[in-house]
């Protein structure tokens, strides 16, 4: 257990980035050996679909050594090794031949193979990363792919900035005259060269990661970024207004004709809402599901917020290998005990016995479709040998942490939560029998109302998914937390407001089953996101290919189903307050 904490403080320190294995501070002396680390390489449209570097046939060098990855490391599917260059600082070279390989049909072919997909490279020099292609096809305006020739580079020019004794930039350039031609499957002899060349600048270390951030900052992208904000205040103005002009005047007049004479509410289509008093408040059925969804909610909402505030402080920097999945892992850990407080407390508030199984139940309901699909897509990548597969160590350190950190907390919330004799505060008795709820017509059913309560959120959301999508499943880098986190808020209050605009008509209609329709309908937003994720696969992205589609389309449910959770979780609360004020505000019989 000790040795567990430890583990999982180092993990905490790395996530908030007091470990931070790529805040190299190294100073060099002339001749000095700086690191450099093959990462991985793969298909460019296919993020998720990497192989470790030397699985293509390059030069292996004597001695290859593999570098320790920290856990997020490993979670973000970097394998690094020593790469066969040596760029030793300001250590200039001209055209130096580091190996001469003849590839055999075997390794043409698997070369020719890769570069058809777009195979590109990844490296960390002194932790600055490098791409680069490893080769090209010629096309020459033919409309027959059996015509096209294909090429792979064999001298990469290296260009490396420095100031003082430290490292400031590096890039790679692919000569384009110096290829090999992989046409044809015969043997064929290579000669592969590299080139290297300093050059001073008087950027400071300091500010070395700029260059990775700078581009999602561009003006151009700001305006578009500032346009999705307007776009979402201008929605949460107008649902502000609606539910100003309409609801606030239907309740105000509710209220007076109560506060003058109960007997003149008799009209059940304006005021029905108060006819219902007795059943407003009568538990939902599948208690024990209904409170543990709140508790995951919580969690997830809760994990949010620390996320952002993490990203905010500057942890998130571009190229911070494996940061957010430490983090999310860590705070996910720590917060299991959220869920179990909320979901016992509101489980026993809603008169639950088996709080045990409500406890089991809340740790798997998230945790539990996780897991089935990471099982998946696992051996999906085992299958083809991908980065992206986690080795055996990894699985056994986060099942360690789920089974001695989240677990035990989770139980701990939830003994407190169980504890905490917290009483359902209703304005209102619940009668003995339940009223009959009147027939109405089809699109006040729960479908048509769920699609109605997720459109107006996504539309504030929409053009900003796009930026993220790219990041997440492109190489795009995204720095803009700020923007992403005033449209997160305005994704929280769209959600509450057009979740209570829904609960008042339902109950303006004698429907006193709200608790379930409010949380249904505050968490169909993330419906509407993983349709989106239909779109951006098939008209905004070339991914292609069994793994990528399922790694796509199988985390994406993971995550809408946690968006559908958490904004489920907001959409309730706010019709629960909604609720609670307005019957607080008139006399019960």
């Amino acid at each position: 257990m000790k040795m567990l904490l430890l583990l999982l403080g180092a993990l905490i320190l790395s996530s908030v980035g007091y470990v931070r294995s790529d805040a190299s501070d190294h100073r060099y002396k002339e001749g000095d050996i700086v690191p450099l680390y093959a990462n991985k390489v793969g298909p460019f449209h296919n993020p998720s679909e990497t192989y470790r570097y030397f699985d293509l046939p390059f030069c292996v060098p004597e001695g290859v050594k593999e570098k320790k990855e920290a856990f997020g490391e490993v979670l973000n599917g970097d394998r690094l090794v020593s790469a066969p260059y040596k760029l030793n600082f300001r250590d200039e070279k001209d055209s130096e031949v580091y190996c001469k390989k003849k590839l055999s049909k075997e390794e043409v072919k698997k070369f020719r193979q890769a570069v058809e997909k777009d195979y590109y490279f990844q490296m960390y020099y002194d932790d600055l990363p490098i791409w680069g292609f490893i080769g090209k096809v010629d096309k020459e305006i033919k409309s027959d792919p059996s015509e096209y020739k294909y090429f792979l580079y064999k001298h990469i020019e290296f260009e490396i900035l420095y100031n003082n004794d430290r490292v400031i930039e590096i890039s790679a350039r692919m000569d384009p005259h110096s290829l090999v031609d992989l046409t044809e499957d015969k043997e064929v002899d290579a000669e592969f060269m590299y080139t290297v060349k300093w050059k001073e600048t008087e950027t400071p270390f300091e500010k070395r990661m700029d260059k990775y951030s700078m581009s999602s900052s561009l003006p151009h992208h700001l305006e578009i970024h500032w346009f999705s904000i307007i776009n979402s205040c201008v929605t949460v103005l107008l649902l502000t207004g609606f539910l100003a002009t309409i609801l606030m005047r239907v309740l105000k007049n509710d209220f007076t004709k109560y506060a003058q004479d109960e007997e003149a509410a008799d009209d059940l289509e304006e005021t029905g809402w108060k006819y219902i008093h007795g059943d407003v408040f009568r538990f939902p059925t599948h208690n024990s599901l209904f409170a543990a969804s709140l508790g995951s909610g919580t969690q997830l909402f809760t994990l949010t917020i620390f996320i952002f505030m993490l990203a905010l402080v500057g942890v998130f920097y571009p190229y911070n290998r494996g940061a957010l999945f430490t983090a999310l892992v860590v705070i996910y850990a720590l917060t299991s005990g959220i869920a179990g407080y909320t979901s016992a407390s509101f489980y026993c508030q809603l008169e639950g016995k088996s709080w045990v199984r409500n406890l089991l139940l809340t740790g798997c309901l998230f945790c539990g479709p996780l897991l089935l699909t990471f099982c998946f897509l696992n051996t999906v990548a085992i299958t083809y040998t991908a980065t992206a597969a986690l080795p055996f160590g990894t699985i056994v350190v986060i099942v360690l942490i789920w089974t001695l950190v989240t677990s035990p907390l989770l139980v701990l919330g939830g003994i407190a939560g169980k504890n905490s004799k917290a009483e359902f505060q209703a304005p209102c008795r619940t009668t003995k029998y339940p009223r009959e709820i009147p027939p109405l017509p089809w699109y006040r059913s729960a479908v048509p109302q769920m699609a109605m309560a997720g459109f107006l959120p996504f539309s504030a959301i929409y053009i900003e998914l796009y930026y993220i999508f790219a990041s997440v499943w492109g190489h795009r880098i995204y720095t803009i937390y700020s923007i992403l986190f005033i449209v997160f808020i305005i994704l929280i209050i769209v959600t509450a407001f057009i979740t209570v605009a829904l609960t008042y008509f339902q109950l303006a209609a004698e429907d006193h089953q709200w608790w379930w329709r409010s949380f249904l309908c505050g968490g169909s937003t993330g419906l509407f996101i993983y349709a989106y994720c239909l779109y951006y696969y098939y008209a905004r992205s070339d991914m292609s290919g069994f793994m990528q589609t399922s790694f796509f389309f199988g985390y994406m449910a993971c995550i809408c189903y946690g968006f559908f959770l958490m904004l489920g979780t907001v959409g309730f609360r706010a019709a629960l307050f909604f609720v609670r004020h307005i019957y607080r505000s008139i006399k019960c019989e």
